[in-house]
């Protein structure tokens, strides 16, 4: 029997360290000056395969440990359309699948990196396939963003917008066709997360919407900022620019 999850333990805090600084390190590889291209080439398809096997030796041992079911077989969580995204995001390099992988692997499955709900702590092999689907989500959308520098943009917003009102909406109907619980919508997730400080059900949907919402213009904040600041440089540089043309003029 392994030993139960520790919350910020040292093998959560190793899998959340792992998860954020090689991201860093592969972005970094693909921006070298001579083996940039064959090494963004080899992080794509990495990460694509990572993705893949985390979601296959998931299905894997839940169906040998006999716990495989409707509530949890179905490709219906936030998580899993995000990893559809960025897998298409890595594969295709296309900005729409970026912004919802960027958005929805924030939104969601950075909550699930944070605050897993899981029973047993490394190495238990949930754990292990649990970190490598989510833990890679938000490797992959970090890399897409620092290595290849994707971005998202104003008009990335109502977008992402729409189609997380979509997810909403098909995993409402699934939920009430099969009696499952995808997306929390007819009850919150066990262990400490987001939703425990919220209202009881059906409450703390609106607010988890409202949440929803911040949490996108939080995660755009500093590409707002950085949109910002560069043409207020580009003004300070011009004036003083013109102040140092105006002093050196008399003297010509």
């Amino acid at each position: 029997m392994h030993p139960l999850f520790v919350l910020f333990g040292p093998a959560h805090l190793t899998a959340i360290v792992l998860t954020l600084t090689v991201p860093l390190a592969l972005a970094l590889l693909a921006r070298h000056e001579h083996l940039g291209r064959h090494a963004d080439r080899l992080t794509r398809i990495g990460l694509t395969g990572f993705l893949t096997l985390g979601w296959i030796g998931w299905f894997g041992l839940t169906l040998w440990r006999h716990d495989l079911r409707l509530d949890n077989g179905l490709p219906m969580n936030l998580c899993d359309w995000a990893e559809i995204a960025l897998i298409v995001a890595l594969l295709t390099r296309r900005q729409f699948a970026y912004e919802l992988g960027y958005f929805w692997g924030l939104g969601g499955t950075l909550q699930g990196v944070l605050t897993p709900p899981l029973y047993y702590d490394y190495p238990d092999l949930q754990f292990i396939f649990f970190f490598i689907q989510h833990g890679g989500v938000v490797a992959a959308l970090l890399y897409l963003t620092l290595g290849l520098r994707m971005r998202p943009t104003p008009r990335s917003l109502p977008r992402v917008i729409a189609a997380s009102f979509c997810y909403l909406g098909t995993a409402a109907l699934v939920d009430w066709v099969l009696g499952v619980n995808y997306g929390f919508l007819r009850a919150k997730p066990l262990g400490q997360n987001l939703l425990t400080a919220m209202s009881p059900w059906p409450w703390y949907i609106p607010e988890l919407v409202v949440a929803g919402f911040a949490f996108m213009l939080l995660y755009y904040l500093p590409f707002a900022l950085v949109d910002w600041i560069r043409p207020q440089r580009r003004v300070s540089y011009a004036k003083e620019s013109g102040k140092t043309g105006a002093r050196k003029a008399p003297g010509i």
